[in-house]
């Protein structure tokens, strides 16, 4: 029984594995967190697939569940070749290791352009959509200086310091993260330059070709930019942006987070000083940020610490436990709607570590569950 193998590392997915990861991916209630605990539970993803419909029921869904239809799956997959991206799963080349250490990362991501950037120590710049002229000109120059130091820049392509970071670093190396798909232009005005890192830098995206950004999309988007780097530069953000979100993140994920500080009359700068007094590392040139990160340079991410079975579709998974009702309604009694740590569940609950990971899936599929970061769930909001 080959259940819960670590991918070694170079390990590449078959078309058939490749297929029944986006398949899942795109089944109803299935996210980064509920992929990983199928996949480990049935050993691969098409066994999965095939358990949705039961647990579902078994968690009180009334309505069968949608599941990522096989044609689906394929045209999407078709879709990205024919622009010349691909669909690569945690762990294989073109995803980058950084994000295969965040709590949760997408299984399956399309990138676009050059796979080696992904490689390579990558630092984020993001700030303001509307960034005073001083703020783009200094995001060029540490953009800039950053690819000189050997660095490639990502960003998430949106308006004022992102396409200042982007348009400095393309000569060395820069990666777009963009919230919708890979061919989806947005903001309109960068069409040009998204092309141009299709071609010379690398695009990356979690969502299907075509797919339009929603404003829900963006806080994901973060997520995978600040996912992927070592560090988080701040240059400019109001005391409500979405830089700051990615800044949070990065802290979350233990980057390093930067800020630039600007004046105190500038409503642009509110966010960034402010990040500053938290503890943000101040930047004044590049050189604040090469010498913070020189020490960790050394030490690479390991491969995927997660146990994603991917490798082994044909063994039979063994049978689900017998679980009688009364063990639910434990789990459904101490869950709540504020996040409990699952380890606690058990412990409360006195139930089998197997029992409650099932009858959490099971709430989680009938969309009765939320997940949270570090293994913390709680009761939907009905």
């Amino acid at each position: 029984m080959a259940r819960n193998k670590k991918p070694e590392a170079g390990t590449r997915l078959n078309d058939a594995q490749r297929l029944a990861w986006l398949r899942l991916i795109r089944s109803e209630n299935v996210g980064p967190a509920t992929f990983r605990a199928l996949v480990n539970e049935f050993g691969g993803a098409q066994a999965a697939i095939e358990a949705l419909p039961d647990l579902s029921r078994r968690g009180g869904r009334a309505q069968e569940i949608r599941l990522g239809s096989i044609a689906d799956a394929e045209a999407e997959i078709e879709a990205a070749r024919a622009m010349g991206a691909h669909l690569v799963a945690l762990g294989e080349r073109g995803y980058p290791p950084a994000l295969a250490q965040v709590d949760a990362p997408p299984p399956l991501i399309y990138v676009k352009g050059r796979l080696e950037l992904a490689e390579i120590p990558i630092v984020a710049i993001v700030g303001a959509r509307n960034g005073s002229a001083v703020g783009q000109k200094f995001t060029r120059q540490i953009a800039s200086a950053l690819g000189l130091e050997g660095f490639v820049v990502a960003s998430g392509l949106a308006r004022g310091i992102d396409t200042a970071a982007h348009t400095a670093s393309l000569e060395h190396g820069t990666i777009a993260v963009v919230a919708g798909g890979i061919d989806v232009v947005y903001p309109p005005e960068n069409a040009s330059l998204q092309q141009a890192i299709g071609e010379r830098g690398l695009l990356v995206s979690e969502r299907a070709p075509g797919f339009s950004p929603r404003a829900k999309d963006f806080p994901r988007r973060n997520r995978l930019i600040s996912g992927i780097a070592l560090g988080v530069v701040v240059v400019e953000a109001a005391e409500r942006s979405g830089s700051l979100i990615t800044a949070r993140l990065a802290g979350e994920q233990g980057r390093e987070v930067f800020a630039v500080p600007g004046s105190p009359l500038d409503p642009r700068a509110a966010g960034t000083n402010n990040l500053l007094r938290q503890g943000a590392t101040l930047v004044t040139d590049a050189k604040d940020i090469v010498e913070t990160l020189a020490p960790i340079l050394g030490h690479c991410p390991l491969p995927p610490s997660i146990e994603l079975a991917s490798c082994d579709e044909t063994d039979t998974p063994p049978p689900l436990p017998d679980i009688a009702q009364s063990d639910r309604e434990r789990v459904l009694e101490a869950l709540g709607p504020s996040p409990v740590d699952i380890d606690e569940l058990i412990r409360v609950t006195g139930l089998e570590t197997r029992k409650v990971h099932i009858i959490l899936l099971e709430l989680d599929l009938a969309g009765r569950l939320q997940r949270h970061g570090g293994q913390l769930v709680s009761l939907s909001e009905p």
